[in-house]
């Protein structure tokens, strides 16, 4: 979940026993607004679009999955809730594309709301799912596990089958395709952001970019955490930092986040729908993107020290 602390917790409650007893229940219906009050808004339908060249949205209203095509198959990131997988397949469909083309699936946080359709959309599609260690573990159950911020607070989801780790730092390949992992934890211990080079055009025309799906970087938790003192995640500090510091020097033409509202992509697109050619790119998006970040994270800290 990427929300501001006291949002995030208003609205969201603990996972029902039932539902973390069947974390693995493929066929689970979709969350009630007990459960999970935002998620019919997150879940609302949009129409994809083309990002540049090869990258395409195909996530809803709320929540991000990008499509990375090629003639030799394509790469998803990020899955939704587990009533989004419907809607992102039926909006590949829509681009043009055939969901049994997708031949990696990867996330950028193992909660219900990013990781959530992954395993029926890799049931579809046949293809691999890949993540780091953490967030790895965490899909291959369906729950997630105590170094979690919001252990308390994180619903249960369809677990995915097979799920091959991979490190900070590796390039993943689907033919043409090169999506590089950059681990950005502390929003969870396996946050990863992921990189890559989409083209557009021929020739002398040919346009490049360099595109950043930036993790969530939010210090959301369970009202009693502290992540100034946490004994269960005791790196989160210093996985913030390094995230902070990895989102700064990346070559970051476009930035895209889990929620498309952190990078006001819809209103971008609006933007250079309507004739602003150049409204996407922002070589200094991923810098401040993390500059808000590390400022959430302050104010964040300096509540937990006027708390007793």
């Amino acid at each position: 979940m990427n929300r501001p602390s006291a949002f995030a917790l208003a609205c969201v409650l603990s996972a029902p026993a039932a539902l973390a007893a069947q974390g693995a229940d493929s066929a689970h219906a979709a969350y009630t607004p007990d459960e999970c009050p935002p998620c019919a808004e997150w879940n609302a339908p949009h129409a994809p679009f083309r990002i540049h060249g090869g990258t395409w949205y195909v996530g809803t209203a709320g929540l991000g999955a990008i499509l990375l095509t090629s003639p030799a198959g394509h790469i998803l990131i990020d899955g939704g809730l587990p009533e989004s997988a419907p809607r992102i397949a039926a909006s590949i469909r829509a681009a043009g594309f055939r969901v049994e083309d997708v031949k990696l699936i990867l996330n950028s946080h193992a909660h219900y709301d990013h990781a959530g359709g992954i395993a029926a959309l890799a049931r579809q599609s046949g293809a691999e799912v890949a993540a780091l260690p953490w967030s790895a573990a965490v899909m291959r159950s369906g729950t997630t596990r105590p170094e979690d911020p919001q252990l308390e607070v994180a619903l249960a989801f369809p677990a995915v089958g097979a799920v091959r780790e991979i490190a900070d730092g590796d390039t993943l390949h689907v033919g043409p395709l090169a999506v590089v992992a950059h681990a950005t934890g502390g929003h969870t211990p396996g946050g990863t952001t992921w990189s890559w080079r989409s083209c557009d055009g021929e020739g002398a025309g040919r346009r490049c970019l360099d595109l950043v799906y930036a993790d969530s970087q939010t210090p959301v938790s369970a009202d009693e955490y502290r992540f100034s003192r946490s004994t269960r995640y005791p790196a989160v500090l210093a996985d913030f930092a390094r995230g902070f510091a990895t989102l700064e020097r990346l070559s970051c033409d476009v930035l895209l986040t889990p929620h498309p509202g952190a990078s006001r992509l819809f209103e971008r697109v609006a933007r250079r729908d309507g004739g602003e050619a150049e409204a996407l790119r922002d070589p200094g998006a991923c810098r401040a993107y993390a500059a808000a970040a590390r400022r959430q994270l302050e104010a964040r800290l300096a509540r937990e020290r006027a708390t007793p």
